[in-house]
């Protein structure tokens, strides 16, 4: 049965809903409270294409990860979305670390991750002469991808199945409505959509959002904590032919060096937990990245780095804590017909975002 659906958010995830939906024959509308698709974190990040190697075997995270990173190189493949499969090292220089990346190896052997293998320090140089390491993993799946373009696909293939997006369309309250949703949006021009089903896939909002919704219990909406993730550019010609990860550190996987698709050479994202949506990437945060950077590449040269672009990450868990799984909460956890709320969708959610759109079809019976 066809039904009509507001999905929340226009980044990488709500659009990968929002197309799954309508293609299944949905009448979806997607409201963005900007002008314009990906302007939150979706803008904001590595574009890295993860293999699925970091993440508890049972996890969301894991499940999402490797069957999305499948399916997105699929998609990129079928819709002429620029991307490469070039690969990382996640190094160690010491045996601390050594013992680290050997956890990750036989995590991703655990999570079936394809294009494993691990490398002595000389294996590795061989490959990358820059690097220095006395182990790494390499994993022959992690890619790039142009973040933009991915979502214009999928926004291209969400309006030819009849969807549509309303921008400056800010969600302000949900309210049951028998069976169904009345949604009040508020901009320019105010008005009140009713439909049989939501999807909250706001990212930083969707707390906000959550906790606007009637009858869903203000004892489920989890903490949002804000870890901002600084870049820093690198002039001069890349070191690196694959993307460099140092061994995982608290909150993040560790500065590492990323590539996009002209070539381009930049490090990050650090770890700065923070209270508020900040962007600005403060040029003294260079000093820590010259350090960390120089245990696995002591030839970066002084003054090379320069400030770049930073996001943020909105997770659920903060300084210290185990690192908290996506959160996708549908009817069958909280009792309410036709409502999903989406939490804590970082990193890998790019790489998760197709994976994601049938877990929340299947939640929502569509």
């Amino acid at each position: 049965m066809s039904m009509d659906i507001l999905v929340i958010g226009a980044g990488v995830v709500g659009l990968a809903i929002a197309r799954a939906l309508a293609l299944r024959g949905h009448s979806v509308i997607v409201a963005e409270k900007t002008g314009g698709i990906g302007n939150g974190v979706s803008s904001r990040n590595s574009e890295v294409i993860h293999a699925g190697m970091y993440y508890p075997t049972e996890s969301l995270r894991a499940r999402h990860c490797v069957t999305g990173r499948r399916m997105l190189y699929e998609f990129c493949e079928s819709h002429g979305v620029p991307h490469k499969k070039c690969g990382k090292l996640i190094v160690a220089t010491n045996d601390l670390e050594q013992a680290k990346i050997e956890g990750i190896y036989e995590q991703g052997l655990a999570n079936s991750v394809e294009g494993l293998s691990f490398l002595s320090g000389e294996e590795a140089r061989a490959l990358e002469p820059n690097l220095f390491c006395t182990g790494a993993v390499l994993s022959r799946e992690t890619g790039i991808v142009d973040s933009h373009a991915l979502m214009l696909a999928l926004q291209g293939d969400l309006e030819d199945a009849g969807g549509m997006i309303g921008f400056h369309a800010p969600v302000e309250r949900i309210a049951r409505n028998g069976s169904g949703w009345n949604v009040h949006v508020g901009g320019a021009e105010p008005s009140e959509i009713a439909v049989d089903a939501v999807v909250n896939a706001a990212g930083l909002g969707a707390q906000v959002i959550a906790r606007s919704t009637e009858g869903y219990a203000y004892e489920r909406v989890p903490p949002l904590v804000l870890a901002k993730g600084n870049y820093f550019g690198c002039l001069g010609k890349p070191a690196f032919s694959r993307l460099i990860y140092p061994a995982p550190v608290d909150g993040g996987l560790g500065t590492h060096v990323t590539l996009d698709l002209a070539g381009r050479m930049r490090f990050g994202p650090d770890v700065e937990w923070v209270e508020a949506e900040v962007y600005e990437v403060e040029p003294s945060r260079a000093e820590s990245f010259y350090a960390f950077i120089r245990r696995y590449w002591p030839g970066l040269p002084d003054g090379a780095l320069m400030p770049d672009y930073s996001g943020i990450r909105p997770k659920l868990s903060g300084p210290g804590e185990k690192a908290a799984d996506f959160m996708i909460d549908g009817p069958t956890e909280h009792g309410l017909a036709g409502l999903v709320h989406l939490f804590g969708i970082e990193s890998p959610g790019l790489t998760s975002c197709l994976s994601i759109a049938e877990d929340v079809v299947e939640r929502l019976g569509a």
